[in-house]
């Protein structure tokens, strides 16, 4: 039996991988994408989503709140940072994902969900449904990602997030850092349509996700949030970028190491490199603009995070400054953006 055979099969059915197809099957290109998951869209994330991510990438359609007002709080300040717009908004994954599968499908794209990838070698990939050849092959599911084991690159800085899912919408957007409970993290308070996303954030180097999860307990206590009896989620978040093109292989969105070391923002540089990498697919000589402007951004992102882990006092320092810098407007809110 002929062993079928895709233009280009991209793993992984994310934000990412489906921004991809969607963009190489408009052109008429014969795309496959794989998702190991039976279902596709839902994901451990706090559904943040920036102005511009908002903007550039998402239906008003899938918004479910609007928060033109950011509380920032610290271990020395309290802050409320007002927007004439919406600073950031909430989504729903779940409803982000199937809508984003339906109109890579309309556009052309085959997307099989609960196809586990057994096997990836130079032209083909072997699933739990069959073997299928490639030209090109993007990897595009996420933090601990199949293809780039197989491109035998190591993922050293790695963030962690934890979660709960308050079953109810609060009224405010909130940001909480404090050094010396999370370092260089934060804890959150997401609200969506009808719950709320809690939870904390930290690089895995500074503290083990053990110790996160404790000192989110107590924060949650001390803001009289009650978590008790819910189920915590935990995603690892890989922010250790070392390129996204490697001849006809490409890596994007979390698979990359795209995602901000210091915030955990990923949603948006996952539809940027996804799209970015389509457009150099179809044309060799595209120049990736948006993507380059992402990964200035995102080592930005690192080097401050870097530098602000070094030592508790500098921690402690640069955070209040950074606070400080957003309540004088010496810098805009956008500035933490990764599309800024």
């Amino acid at each position: 039996m002929k062993r079928d055979h895709f233009h280009t099969i991209i793993i992984g059915a994310g934000p990412a991988g489906l921004s991809c197809a969607r963009a190489l099957a408009a052109k008429g290109k014969r795309v496959l994408v794989c998702e190991k998951n039976k279902y596709i869209g839902p994901k451990i994330c706090a559904g943040g989503v920036t102005l511009a991510g908002l903007g550039q990438a998402i239906p008003s359609q899938l918004v479910e709140r609007q928060f033109p007002i950011q509380n920032v709080s610290s271990t020395f300040q309290k802050t409320r940072l007002i927007g004439q717009e919406p600073l950031v908004s909430t989504v729903n994954r779940k409803d982000l994902g199937q809508w984003m599968a339906a109109a890579a499908t309309e556009a052309g794209a085959i997307v099989l969900s609960d196809t586990a990838v057994r096997e990836i070698t130079t032209t083909e990939v072997v699933t739990s449904k069959g073997a299928y050849g490639f030209d090109f092959l993007v990897g595009a599911d996420g933090s601990n990602s199949q293809v780039r084991r197989f491109l035998h690159l190591p993922v050293q800085k790695i963030g962690v997030g934890i979660q709960y899912h308050i079953p109810a919408s609060m009224p405010e957007m909130v940001w909480h850092l404090d050094p010396r409970q999370f370092n260089t993290g934060y804890c959150w308070i997401f609200p969506q349509a009808h719950r709320t996303s809690v939870g904390a954030y930290c690089f895995r180097r500074d503290m083990a996700p053990k110790t996160l999860k404790s000192r989110l307990h107590t924060w949650l206590d001390s803001q009289g949030i009650d978590y008790h009896g819910l189920k915590p989620e935990a995603a690892n978040i890989n922010f250790d970028y070392r390129g996204w093109r490697f001849n006809n292989f490409f890596l994007a969105g979390d698979a990359a190491g795209l995602a901000s070391g210091l915030t955990g923002e990923g949603i948006l540089p996952a539809m940027i490199s996804g799209e970015e990498i389509a457009a150099t697919i179809i044309d060799p000589q595209h120049q990736p603009h948006r993507l380059n402007r992402l990964i200035k951004n995102h080592k930005r992102h690192t080097r401050l995070l870097l530098l602000a882990g070094k030592n508790r006092f500098g921690c402690q320092l640069i955070m209040e400054g950074l606070i400080l810098a957003l309540k004088l407007k010496l810098i805009p809110f956008s500035a933490l953006e990764m599309a800024h």
